[in-house]
C-alpha cells in the first residue's frame, strides 16, 4: 500500500475539561496550533493521548471529530490499543468507519505475548479494515519486543506499511534495514533518540514534545532533512533537556505541563494520572521553562 507518511507526526494530546470529559474544541484547537507549526500528520489516541483512560464510545468521539475537524490537512491515525484480539479487530474497523487514515497498531495489552501470538494478533488487526498500519514496538513500556526477524516474517502482509521504534536501542534501525531493506517506512518513536535514528534511515519521527514545541520539532527535522547537522546537533542540544521528558513513566503528565505553559492547552489528565507536586513538578517546570526562555529562532541556527 501506498501512504504518504513522513516526517513530524505528534502523539497528540486528549484534553479534558476540569470534570475530565472529553475537551473537544481545546483538542481541537491545539491540533490547530501543531498543523500551523508545520507538522506532517497526527496520531490521536497514543499513550500520550491516554488511549486506556478512554472510554470506547469517547474514542470514537474524538475521532470523528478530529477527522471532520482536519479536514484532510493532513494524514489522521489512530492508536490501537486494546486488551483482547477480538475489540482490536472491532476498534480497527470503527476507527475505519470514523475516517481515519491508518492504525498504529500496539500488541495487546495487560498480556505480554509471544511472537506467536503477537504476530497472529497483528494479522487479525490488518483482516479487520482496509487500513494501512503503522506496527508499534515499545518493549520500554508494554514488555513485548517484536525483533527484527518478526517484521520480516510479517513482511508479506501489505497493510503493514511502517514501523514505530520505540526500543530505545538505536541499533533496532540498523538491524531492521539489515534484515528487512527498505519494506517499512520507519518512524523514531523516541524523542532522545531521533536524531540518530534520522541519521540510520528513520523517514519520520512520532513525537511527544511536538505537543508543546512544533515549530521547533519541525525545525529541528528540516535540519536535519538538509544534512545540515551542525545546525540540527545545535538545535537537540537545546532540545534534550526537554526530550528527556518522553522517556519518563510520567511521560504523560510531563508533556502536557509542557503544553499548558506554552499556552496550547490544559495539564489535566486522567486518574490515576494526577497533576505532578512538589519538588517534581519545580524540577520540570525548571526544564520547560528554561527551553521556552532560549528557544531556537531559524535565522539564528
Amino acid at each position: 500500500m501506498n501512504v504518504n507518511w513522513k516526517g513530524v507526526l505528534p502523539a497528540a494530546t486528549t484534553q479534558f475539561n476540569d470534570d475530565q470529559s472529553l475537551n473537544l474544541p481545546a483538542t481541537m484547537k491545539h491540533l490547530d496550533a501543531m498543523i500551523e507549526g508545520g507538522i506532517h500528520g497526527l496520531i490521536m489516541l497514543g499513550t500520550v493521548g491516554e488511549n486506556c483512560s478512554l472510554e470506547y464510545e469517547e474514542k470514537m468521539e474524538l475521532l470523528r471529530a478530529t477527522v471532520e475537524h482536519v479536514a484532510g490537512r493532513v494524514p489522521v491515525l489512530t492508536g490501537v490499543a486494546e486488551y483482547t484480539t477480538d475489540l482490536a479487530c472491532r476498534f480497527a474497523a470503527d476507527a475505519e468507519s470514523a475516517g481515519v487514515d491508518g492504525l498504529m497498531v500496539l500488541p495487546g495489552m495487560v498480556y505480554y505475548s509471544d511472537p506467536r501470538e503477537t504476530v497472529t494478533h497483528f494479522r487479525a488487526v490488518a483482516d479487520a479494515s482496509n487500513l494501512p498500519i503503522m506496527i508499534y514496538n515499545n518493549p520500554v513500556s508494554y514488555k513485548v519486543d517484536i525483533q527484527p526477524e518478526t517484521f520480516a516474517e510479517m513482511a508479506d502482509e501489505p497493510k503493514f506499511v511502517a514501523i514505530k521504534e520505540s526500543s530505545e536501542d538505536v541499533r533496532r534501525i540498523t538491524d531492521i534495514k539489515n534484515v528487512c531493506g527498505d519494506r517499512y517506512l520507519l518512524f523514531s518513536g523516541v524523542d532522545d533518540l531521533v536524531l540518530e535514528s534520522i541519521m540510520l534511515g528513520a523517514i519520520g519521527w512520532v513525537s511527544g514534545l511536538v505537543n508543546a514545541f512544533p515549530a521547533e520539532n519541525r525545525l529541528l527535522w528540516d535540519l536535519a532533512m538538509e544534512g545540515n547537522y551542525d545546525a540540527a546537533v545545535k538545535v537537540y542540544r537545546w532540545y534534550m533537556p526537554l526530550l528527556h521528558l518522553d522517556t519518563h513513566p510520567k511521560l504523560v503528565q510531563y508533556i502536557k505541563l509542557a503544553v499548558q505553559e506554552c499556552g496550547l492547552g490544559s495539564e489535566l489528565t486522567r486518574a490515576p494520572r494526577l497533576p505532578i507536586i512538589g519538588k517534581e513538578r519545580d524540577d520540570v517546570l525548571k526544564i520547560i521553562r528554561e527551553g521556552i526562555a532560549t528557544r531556537p529562532l531559524p535565522q539564528n541556527v
